[in-house]
């Protein structure tokens, strides 16, 4: 029996990828290039990137390795069918979920506003991972590779740890025992 081409793209990430490391799903992307040039694909989730390479499984079933350079930013989808353009690229106020809110500038001079966590330990060496303004929309997530970016700002951190302030003595209370 002759295996399909999405069969063998499978077989050969399996090869790649020891079943150990092998996720048990693929997200869909949209993989937008500096060149204006998108692919649509299936990514691992969480090793996607392998040697400075995004190793993607296009829709025709090839295993596809494309350098980061090359990338824009890496959009994680609902569908396909719909446009990966987002429909609203910065907040329209103050985000309400915890995190790092951030203003990134690409290199040519595209704004994108996005929450980051506000943990180093999630962060990758390769690049940022952001939640878009508009979670409702057909995308999830966005991987930016370090070197598509112009400049990252923090705006703000959102919520993080609350300290408590120390209440100030009262002093109308009377001490029994004077220490």
């Amino acid at each position: 029996m002759r295996e399909s081409k999405q069969e063998a793209g499978q077989r050969l990430l399996l090869c790649r990828f020891p079943l150990s490391r092998m996720p048990s799903t693929h997200k869909k992307v949209i993989v937008r290039k500096m060149d204006r040039d998108s692919v649509n694909g299936y990514v691992a989730p969480a090793n996607f990137v392998h040697e400075g390479k995004l190793e993607l499984l296009n829709t025709a079933g090839n295993v596809v390795g494309i350098d980061l350079r090359d990338i824009k930013g890496v959009y994680f989808v609902r569908e396909f069918a719909e446009s990966d353009t987002l429909s609203r690229k910065t907040f329209t106020s103050r985000p309400r979920t915890e995190g790092l809110w951030v203003r990134l500038k690409f290199k040519d001079n595209e704004i994108l506003e996005g929450m980051m966590p506000n943990d180093l330990s999630q962060t990758m060496a390769e690049g940022f991972l952001i939640n878009p303004p508009d979670l409702r929309s057909n995308t999830q997530r966005i991987f930016v590779p370090r070197t598509a970016l112009a400049s990252l700002t923090v705006l703000a951190v959102i919520g993080g740890t609350h300290r408590r302030r120390r209440a100030a003595e009262d002093v109308r209370q009377v001490q029994l025992f004077g220490e």
